[in-house]
């Protein structure tokens, strides 16, 4: 078993687009119940590539098995902040992979700046909040009734990881007023 935790490159495409079915097609862990159409797919991976954005690639024996992103927010005044995603298949989970990617991912993500990044995770997913909680992730806040799948409605949790900016750090501390 040769695992390899790689940037995202066009050869990975079509295989990074399986695996994110197959997770999505599980219902549990992704907001997509499938894969967007292969075009719009492409298009979204093309993007990250030629922009340099952060996305990782789990290759277990040289097969996509998961991905690791943190991707910028919308607006100005949120260019600070990277929304991270995360998948890994059925059949790679549990042996280290998701650790491995995150690394990755938020190496890379405070080189490019970041100083807050953010995810939402479902509630009943208790393996990856534990997972989030290992790097520093807080909670946040519930989000209620945030997924609806199936005709159930699932909450779930906001979760954040500031990072220091050391001396001549300009952040407000929304806990002083």
């Amino acid at each position: 078993m040769n695992l390899a935790v790689v940037p995202l490159a066009e050869v990975h495409f079509e295989g990074l687009r399986k695996a994110f079915d197959s997770i999505a097609r599980e219902k549990r862990y992704l907001a997509f119940l499938q894969a967007p159409p292969l075009e719009e797919g492409l298009a979204f991976y093309r993007n990250i590539v030629d922009n340099d954005l952060c996305h990782f690639v789990a290759l277990l024996d040289d097969v996509a098995v998961g991905w690791c992103d943190v991707l910028p927010t919308h607006g100005e005044a949120r260019a600070h902040v990277g929304t991270l995603g995360i998948g890994v298949v059925a059949r790679a989970r549990h042996v280290g992979i998701g650790p491995k990617l995150v690394r990755a991912a938020l190496e890379k993500a405070w080189k490019q700046g970041y100083s807050r990044i953010e995810l939402t995770v479902r509630t009943d997913n208790t393996i990856a909040k534990t997972l989030y909680e290992r790097f520093g992730f807080t909670l946040e806040g519930v989000n209620r009734n945030a997924f609806f799948v199936d005709g159930t409605f699932y909450d779930t949790y906001s979760m954040a990881l500031l990072r220091d900016n050391g001396p001549g750090d300009h952040r407000r501390d929304s806990r002083v007023e």
